[in-house]
């Protein structure tokens, strides 16, 4: 694989949540094939024990079920990348969850508090713990979805908890530039990821962008000097769907 010309990243550490799965694993792959070593987090082990058989032919890669949702997970998943790396240069807060078309009137509370405490406060709190690991120099990436801006009638979780994650992503970058800790909002259209079948299982996916897509316009940003920054990056299909 030909990687993007930049700041090199080998030798480098990433934790990328949601890191088995889309998204997260296309940014794996591609963070990989620069030589940046990786943590990957999730709750499918299964998921993680593939990725990470695959990625450790590469670079030196930390695998760990976490549950973004609890605390005590997120710090023993903290815990592990220090034992393990000693710190991190890049953090990119992938995971989250999508819910079933549903009215405001008809979405069950258990689903509205899953979708927020998985996609808002799952992002606080890896943030909140990783941040004590990350020096000057390093980089935040949350991936927030254009839901983060528009509205979707049907999702009223998953917009409220995207709207609520550009504000902490924005608040948050505010906080770091003194330390030289650059903060990236990632907003991806409609791209072909298994979110669809919770959330539109019939939605076109041969007219979405790819995972690998967003993934080679992170690392991009990315890899851009430490004198200048991405603060959103936003990839839509060129067909408009969503």
């Amino acid at each position: 694989m030909k990687n993007n010309k930049g700041v090199p990243l080998r030798g480098q550490v990433a934790l990328i949540t949601g890191g088995a799965k889309g998204i997260g694993l296309a940014m794996a792959r591609e963070l990989a094939a620069d030589g940046c070593n990786l943590v990957l987090a999730g709750r499918d082990e299964r998921a993680l024990a593939k990725a990470g058989s695959e990625l450790e032919q590469q670079v030196g890669v930390l695998t760990r079920a976490c549950d973004v949702r609890d605390s005590i997970s997120v710090q023993e998943l903290i815990a592990a990348i220090e034992g393990k790396f000693h710190g991190l240069d890049i953090l990119i807060n992938n995971a989250g969850i999508g819910h079933e078309n549903s009215s405001v009137a008809d979405l069950a509370p258990e689903t509205w508090r899953n979708v927020i405490d998985t996609n808002l406060t799952g992002m606080f709190l890896v943030t909140h713990f990783a941040l004590a690991l990350m020096k000057p120099g390093g980089v935040i990436v949350n991936n927030l979805s254009i839901a983060a801006k528009r509205v979707f009638p049907g999702s009223s979780a998953y917009n409220a908890s995207k709207h609520g994650a550009l504000g902490f992503t924005n608040t948050l970058r505010e906080e770091l530039r003194e330390k030289g800790i650059r903060m990236i909002a990632l907003l991806p259209g409609a791209t072909n990821t298994a979110i669809w079948k919770t959330m539109w299982p019939d939605a076109p996916r041969k007219r979405m962008i790819n995972p690998e897509t967003v993934a080679k316009g992170v690392l991009s940003a990315i890899k851009l000097p430490a004198e200048s920054t991405v603060e959103e990056l936003v990839l839509v299909p060129s067909t408009g769907v969503l």
